[in-house]
């Protein structure tokens, strides 16, 4: 299924239909302000499982990442965060960056590698932040990779959809997404490390 979805404007009733599929488990394919990412409830075993599985990813080896809607969700599941950090995340969020952060005892098990690490996102773009808002949790967060061996990522809607329309339950069209990723940014040292350099600066 492809739901079409106005980027800057989203229908709450649209928005409610792509939380009800998240809600029974199933896996959405979504817009952000970097590359286009497939994700599911982040509390759904069986859909991170399944969302690894599409990726072929190995979630005990892999940085797995998920969107807040915010920096005081964020907080609920990242270990204390300094003072330095915290102006750091307030200064750039919500923006193109992922930051990895020690997890605490909320994230799930499935999303603690073995350095009980989490990637976390706010992205600038009010499609999943409308989902994420309606859900009342974050999402899970993967970057949609391209068989493509020139362009890395898939970038238009209804590519993905002929893609990988038998392994998702919803594309959701948001426009023509980017396709440079987000800036990595490693906080997990108490030190402030660029570990990818993408879409956006640091300020």
């Amino acid at each position: 299924m492809i739901l079409e979805i106005h980027p800057e404007n989203p229908s709450p009733r649209k928005i409610k239909q792509v939380v009800g599929i998240l809600e029974k488990g199933g896996v959405i394919i979504y817009p952000t302000d970097t590359v286009y990412g497939i994700g599911c409830d982040i509390f759904n075993q069986k859909a991170v499982d399944k969302v690894c599985r599409i990726r072929k990813i190995n979630p005990a080896k892999a940085n797995l990442t998920f969107i807040c809607s915010d920096i005081s969700q964020l907080a609920a599941y990242a270990k204390q965060i300094d003072n330095t950090i915290f102006k750091l995340l307030k200064r750039n969020l919500p923006g193109p960056f992922t930051f990895i952060l020690n997890a605490n005892n909320s994230v799930p098990k499935l999303f603690k590698n073995r350095k009980k690490t989490i990637g976390i996102r706010i992205p600038d773009h009010p499609i999943p932040l409308a989902i994420i808002n309606e859900l009342d949790r974050p999402i899970l967060s993967l970057s949609l990779k391209s068989d493509d061996e020139i362009l890395e990522y898939v970038s238009e809607p209804w590519e993905i959809y002929e893609d990988f329309q038998h392994e998702v339950n919803l594309v959701i069209d948001g426009g023509t997404g980017s396709n440079v990723p987000s800036t990595i940014v490693d906080c997990t040292s108490g030190e402030v490390e660029i570990i990818r350099e993408g879409k956006g600066e640091l300020v």
